[in-house]
This record gives structure tokens, C-alpha cells and sequence, in this order.
């Protein structure tokens, strides 16, 4: 049996587009189709000749670090992006990235996947499920294991580029099952207009940074080329940061404005004016770990959202961040009344086991469920962001202050996993003030002579700022305002250290630590 990896490398072939006379190469011998990079012609390779066969979209703006050419290596074996293809779908679009291994002569597909990227191999077996047999969450036998569906999404192929195992067919009905397991893997069926049976392909999560790239978009957030569009609404001119954008709140009326595709009409939903600024502003960068004592990563603030969940008649409210790494994709910083928390989507799903599930050979055990609302969103976000968005949501506790979610729209199903936080870990990533970090308890002696001095300033300063936005506050007024934004909030922690700098004392709060809260919307599949 020869070593796949001792293989030699295959030979590249090259002919003249017989549309425009550019070079157009095939590296695999395995890929049939190709795009020209210079007029966007579909092109079929027949033995030694090229034949046009139709043209290529043109390709959506996208964030992605990933390029035609872009070169990696996995455990050992170089590969090399040598195309994509492209879907939209009511919510927007996705990359699916072509890699091929040339050592082994294996194609395998690089998905982004809610700001992250799965690999996934072209995998063969038999008694498919039909694509009307599927329905949300319901769990399917596929080659002996067991997987749930996760999403399911009607799309269509838009565009492509590069070198493809196979031509592809502009405006193709394409509807896309995401199945998940407990395994952490990332099942995906397509059910391929004018083919009898679906692809199967399986995959998993990877890190960039692991797969050793080089040749990648060296700006991969640099904004959407420089465009700017007016605010359908009031006319504002509004400039995404992101590419991957699919709505956006103007910062005039706040109106919701949905990015469409090209030549698609902006359409907006108002929202009610005032509200205020986040605590935590837009943009900032602060440094956490997605782990308990791991490396601590920048994350920018791009999203901000009110949530909110109704029970006899009261309200409960919390805040979520979207925030934004380059290398690690999206996350959500979670404010509820129990304390802060870092989740991220998974790409896998917890195992299901009555009122608990087990993910990573860890338990969970529920906590509630509730129906959660979006109320009102400021920024970017990478999904559609609908008017009075709801979701089902489950939130389970683990271990070492461990926690998970669920969050079930009408068209997927979505995990989250994370960690709680101290608000003095949150303020302090952010770079807050001296103000806030005081505010959550995070106070220390004045000693020394000068250091002393400055400190008493500072201290007399802070106090009367503080007086002044807290005028009038109580006893009762402070506890009013635990009960409503909870007792790790920022405005809890601005009403006692009110209280404190008038009294001439500080006095620490008991609890600590952070809690739950919902995961955001959108996402799920391999967009």
C-alpha cells in the first residue's frame, strides 16, 4: 500500500479561457470545472479543451480571511484553497471554501460557520433520510450514529470562482440540513436540485491559526470596501465595519436597517428612540479568555442587544455583546441579573438526558426555560435581526461555573457554552474607569505619601460625579434597581457607590460571579 503523504505531486494543467484568453489552471486532477478569474465564465475541462459553459455572480463582500490560493497544512498534510462556492439564503449568504490535499489527491470543504470555519470530508452512506422526512431538532440515524438536525435551510448556489470538483449551476435550489452530535461534529446533507440522492459530508470545528496559513487576506475586518449607504429611514450615511454584516443600526434614528444583497433594496424597522448608551460602548476592545485561566484574546464590541423574558406579569431584563475576534470569530458577553458570562455557539450538540444533558463528559443540569425577546439592538450583527425576535430558551449549570444554553427559533436549533464571570474580571478587560472598577468592589487602601494625596483627589472627584448621577438614590431606590438590572449590573453598582461616597465609606457587596442569559440569534449551519 503506497504512503498517501509520499505521493508525488499531481501535475498542473493549464489552457486559455475560450471566452477571454486568460490563463486558467487546474491543479487536481480530480476537478472538472473551474471560474475565470478575469470574466467569470463557468468552465467545463473535456479531456484537453475548456468549454464555456455559463458565467459566474458576482461573488457578495465578505469578511473572510480566506483567499483563492490561501495555503495550510493539517496534522502534517499542506493543502491548498483552490475555489469556493457561494449560497444566499433568506438571511443572508455563506462561504464554502475548496480545499484541496494534494499529497493524498482528497478534496475537502472549509465552511464558515457563524464566524467560524468546519472542515468537512465528502463522506458515503447509505438510507439517507429525504429532505421532507426531517424536522427541527428531530434526531436521525446516519451510518450507525446518532445526530440531531440542527437547521434547515432552503438556499440557492449565487456564485462561485476558482477550481471546483464539479460545474456548477447559477441560481441552483440547494436545501441545506445541518445535523450536529454530541461528538462535536458538524453533519451537513444538501439535497441538490436535478440530483436523486443528497451529499453527506461530515466535519468539525477548526482553529485558523492551527492550520498554519499563509497567502490569507491580510485585512480581513477592514470593512466593506469602503461603502457607505444612506439610512432608508432618515437618510443618515451608514458605514458597516464588518462585511459579514447583515444588519445594522443607524446612529441617528436607530432604525434597524437590513444589508441586502446586491441590487436588493435596503428595507429598515424603526425602533422607539432613547434607551441610552451601552455600559459597555460600542467598539471597545477588551482582553478575556474564553476559558478559566487561558489566554486572554482581543474582542471587539460589534453588536449590542436588549433582551427580555415576561413571567406573571413582571419583566426581567438583560443585555448581550456581540463581540468579535479575527481569528476566533463571534462571541456573546451576557448581563443578567445573576452576573456577567462569556458563550460562544457550538458546533456540536449536548446530549439530551431527561433534565440534564451531557456535553464534553461533563453534566448540566437545568435551570429555567423561557421565551426570550429582542427589545432593542444597537450596531452590527452577522444575522437578520428581526422585530421582536424571539426564541425558546434553556439554560442548564455545570461544573466550575460552567454553563449552557439552548435557543430554538422556528427554522434551527442552536448550543451555547461558556463560563460565568466577575464583573470586576468584565470591567477590567474593557479598560473601564476608575469610577466603575470602585463601583464593583474592586477597591484598595490609599497608602503612601503622594500616591495618597492623588489618591484622595481622585476619591473626592469620583465621589461627586457619582452623587451627581445618583442623586436622591436609597436605600429602596438601589434595591429597585437590583431587582431590575440585577446585583452585578453597572447601575446597581453606580447606586451603592452613591450611597458609599455620601456616607464616606465603601461597603463590598456579597455574591459574585456571573450567570446565564440567552445566546443571541442567528447563525447555526455553515453560514
Amino acid at each position: 500500500m503506497t504512503d498517501a503523504s509520499a505521493a508525488p505531486a499531481q501535475r498542473r494543467w493549464r489552457s486559455p479561457c475560450p471566452n477571454c484568453g486568460a490563463p486558467v489552471e487546474f491543479a487536481s486532477p480530480a476537478c472538472h470545472s473551474a471560474v475565470c478569474s478575469f470574466c467569470r465564465s463557468t468552465l467545463l475541462r473535456k479531456d484537453e479543451e475548456l468549454l464555456r459553459t455559463g458565467e459566474s455572480a458576482e461573488l457578495f463582500g465578505d469578511y473572510s480571511p480566506l483567499q483563492i490560493g490561501t495555503q495550510g497544512s493539517l496534522q502534517g498534510e499542506p493543502f491548498t484553497i483552490l475555489g469556493r462556492v457561494q449560497l444566499a439564503y433568506e438571511g443572508g449568504s455563506w462561504n464554502e471554501w475548496h480545499a484541496f490535499f494534494e499529497r493524498s489527491g482528497k478534496s475537502a470543504w472549509l465552511a464558515e460557520d457563524n464566524g467560524r470555519f468546519v472542515l468537512s470530508w465528502p463522506q458515503t452512506a447509505e438510507a439517507l433520510p429525504g429532505h421532507h422526512e426531517l424536522v427541527l431538532d428531530s434526531q436521525q440515524l446516519i451510518a450507525g450514529r446518532a445526530w440531531r438536525v440542527a437547521a434547515l435551510t432552503p438556499s440557492t448556489l449565487h456564485a462561485a470562482e476558482g477550481e471546483l470538483p464539479e460545474p456548477p449551476r447559477l441560481g441552483q435550489a440547494v436545501q441545506v440540513a445541518e445535523l450536529r452530535n454530541a461528538q462535536d461534529e458538524v453533519g451537513s446533507l444538501e439535497y441538490v436540485e436535478g440530483n436523486d440522492l443528497p451529499r453527506w459530508s461530515v466535519g468539525r470545528a477548526v482553529e485558523l491559526a492551527a492550520l498554519q496559513l499563509s497567502h490569507t487576506r491580510e485585512e480581513s475586518v477592514a470593512g466593506v470596501g469602503g461603502r457607505s449607504i444612506e439610512c432608508p429611514n432618515c437618510g443618515t450615511p451608514i458605514q458597516p465595519q464588518l462585511d459579514q454584516s447583515q444588519s445594522v443600526t443607524c446612529g441617528q434614528c436607530q432604525s434597524v436597517v437590513q444589508l441586502g444583497q446586491t441590487g436588493e433594496a435596503l428595507s429598515f424597522h424603526k425602533q422607539q428612540l432613547g434607551g441610552g448608551d451601552p455600559p459597555l460602548a460600542l467598539g471597545r476592545t477588551g482582553q478575556l479568555a474564553l476559558d478559566k485561566g487561558g489566554v486572554k484574546l482581543p474582542w471587539q464590541i460589534v453588536g449590542f442587544l436588549q433582551r427580555q423574558t415576561s413571567e406573571d406579569g413582571e419583566t426581567f431584563p438583560w443585555r448581550e455583546y456581540l463581540l468579535f475576534n479575527r481569528e476566533q470569530g463571534f462571541a456573546f458577553l451576557v448581563d443578567s441579573s445573576e452576573g456577567w458570562s462569556l458563550v460562544r455557539v457550538l458546533t456540536g450538540s449536548p446530549q439530551v438526558v431527561g433534565q440534564s444533558v451531557r456535553w464534553q463528559d461533563r453534566t448540566y443540569r437545568l435551570k429555567e426555560r423561557y421565551t426570550a425577546t429582542t427589545t432593542r439592538v444597537l450596531g452590527e450583527f452577522y444575522w437578520r435581526v428581526q422585530r421582536n425576535e424571539q426564541g425558546e430558551v434553556a439554560d442548564y449549570e455545570g461544573p466550575q461555573e460552567l454553563i449552557l444554553g439552548r435557543e430554538q427559533s422556528r427554522s434551527e436549533v442552536s448550543w451555547s457554552q461558556g463560563r460565568k464571570l466577575d464583573a470586576t474580571e468584565v470591567l477590567s478587560a474593557f479598560g473601564m474607569s476608575s469610577a466603575m472598577r470602585r463601583a464593583s468592589g474592586d477597591v484598595r487602601p490609599l497608602s503612601g505619601g503622594g500616591d495618597a494625596l492623588k489618591g484622595i483627589l481622585v476619591f473626592l472627584l469620583i465621589a461627586m460625579l457619582l452623587v451627581g448621577m445618583v442623586k436622591g438614590c436609597s436605600d429602596d431606590d438601589c434595591d429597585k434597581v437590583r431587582r431590575g438590572f440585577g446585583e452585578q449590573s453597572l447601575e446597581y453598582q453606580q447606586c451603592l457607590a452613591g450611597q458609599r461616597s455620601s456616607s464616606g465609606g465603601w461597603r463590598v457587596p456579597s455574591g459574585g460571579g456571573g450567570g446565564g442569559g440567552g445566546s443571541g440569534f442567528g447563525g447555526g449551519g455553515h453560514k
